[in-house]
């Protein structure tokens, strides 16, 4: 079938929107019509090179619709559920998945290089074979998928909201109450407040800090994660220390977040680590271009204070556990989802939402497919 699609040909170019093929699905794959796609800084990263990515590809990881059609030996979804996809899938029987890290799904190896699980593509574009993001593909308006890539959702939830909990909203919640395992009472940094960072806050808020403070250098945003949950905020690393000393009374802080949308070793851990305080607990979740090797830190600071440096991915949130989770929390007012959108764009539109994304002028945004 044909189905228009955003594809990167080139790094570093703009994405091309036009109309390729797509196979049917085969089995343990799902056809999904999608509704709307979030616009996750990580499908830039694809664009500039940071992910190590391959051309021709098909963007787009984050997404919510509708079950078309559903493979043979599919037995956990039907035609007409609604849907969201998950970027990490999880098989339930690899060792990750059987110690409750299903974010670390042995079944990602594949999927992540954009193909199915036999290592094949299902879209097609001018006479070549055409990968996905992590084999999904949310920026074309259809895209096989495999069955472990898809939770089904309630069809009460509204389809721009539940396309963000696909990857931005778990990811920042996730690295707060899982990775740096934020608790009551506790004062907690998050450095970037794009659309991952605002979900960290949300997150530390919900855990029950008592002080959450959003770094950030564009004002607006600082401004904005206050509604999240932010309780001060500062423009850079220089007033986040002075201002995290002055609340602690020289502690600093139990925990610190970055989510900046691009990580480097040099520039961002050394000053996020001087922020906590001794036994303190700092997770990158942001994405470090792939071949970016060198890091600045004290490793006196490691073993003298017992400082922690992790890594987070997904939050380590198990997507089927989770995600239910989340909507629970959204619809108690608990996560706020709605607040997160700041534009919505048609397809079409797609370098100018990321154009957007990088100029600061939004929190997410969000691809509204023509679904007739």
């Amino acid at each position: 079938m044909k189905t228009k699609a955003a594809v990167m040909w080139e790094l570093n170019q703009p994405w091309v929107v036009e109309e390729i093929e797509l196979d049917p699905p085969k089995a343990g794959e799902v056809l999904v019509r999608w509704h709307t796609a979030g616009m996750c800084h990580s499908d830039d990263h694809l664009r500039t090179g940071d992910m190590g990515a391959g051309t021709p590809i098909v963007g787009g990881h984050e997404g919510a619709g509708v079950i078309e059609a559903v493979g043979p030996g599919v037995t956990t979804l039907a035609e007409g559920d609604h849907v969201i996809c998950t970027f990490m899938p999880s098989c339930g029987q690899c060792r990750w998945c059987a110690s409750g890290r299903s974010n670390l799904c042995d079944l990602g190896a594949n999927l992540m290089m954009g193909y199915g699980v036999d290592g094949t593509p299902r879209f097609h574009a001018r006479g070549q074979d055409c990968s996905a993001i992590c084999f999904l593909g949310t920026f074309s308006e259809y895209a096989v998928l495999h069955e472990r890539s898809v939770v089904k959702i309630d069809e009460d939830i509204p389809m721009d909201v539940a396309a963000l909990v696909s990857c931005g909203v778990p990811t920042g919640y996730g690295s707060a109450v899982h990775t740096a395992k934020v608790g009551p009472g506790e004062t907690v940094v998050v450095v970037g407040a794009g659309g991952v960072g605002m979900n960290a806050i949300q997150g530390a808020r919900i855990a029950g800090a008592e002080r959450i403070v959003a770094v950030d250098p564009v004002a607006g945003k600082r401004d904005s994660s206050k509604l999240f949950g932010a309780t001060h905020t500062a423009a850079g690393f220089d007033e986040a220390t002075a201002l995290v000393r002055d609340l602690t009374q020289g502690v600093m802080a139990d925990a610190a977040i970055i989510t900046i949308g691009v990580v480097r070793g040099e520039e961002h851990i050394a000053p996020t680590m001087a922020l906590v305080s001794k036994g303190g607990r700092v997770v990158v979740t942001g994405v470090t271009p792939v071949f970016d090797a060198d890091v600045k830190l004290s490793l006196f600071d490691l073993t003298i204070f017992q400082k922690e440096l992790r890594g987070s991915l997904f939050g380590a949130c198990n997507a089927r556990a989770d995600l239910p989770v989340l909507f629970c929390l959204y619809r108690s007012g608990q996560l706020k989802l709605d607040e997160l959108i700041t534009h919505r764009y048609p397809l079409g539109e797609i370098n100018t939402g990321y154009a957007d994304m990088l100029a600061g002028r939004n929190i997410r945004g969000v691809i509204v497919h023509d679904v007739g």
